[in-house]
């Protein structure tokens, strides 16, 4: 036998098994924990961002508005990160999964 193919065979024998494949449960499952997590981070900027700039600002009252639109721009990112597993259970029913 080629010294190649010997050690292809003992690589093969070696590898390890395969991973089953996810069922449309454990899929969803997984998709909602990342849009909570990436909707929470950003949110969490957002409203790092407007307490910045509320703090900031100084009393000028565009900087205090470009603050609150920050904060209720956190606060929807807060809600939809709440929200994205009854959105994602929403899309399982019409898919039918």
């Amino acid at each position: 036998m080629h010294p190649t193919l010997t050690v292809l065979s003992d690589l093969a024998a070696t590898a390890p098994p395969l991973a089953a494949p996810k069922s449309i449960n454990q899929v969803i499952v997984g998709i909602t924990s990342w849009i909570m997590g990436l909707l929470a981070v950003v949110a969490t900027m957002f409203l790092v961002i407007g307490g910045l700039r509320y703090m900031a600002a100084g009393g000028d009252p565009a900087q205090v508005e470009q603050a609150k639109g920050n904060l209720k721009s956190a606060l929807i990112g807060y809600a939809l990160a709440v929200l994205s597993p009854v959105i994602l259970q929403v899309l399982q029913g019409i898919i039918g999964g």
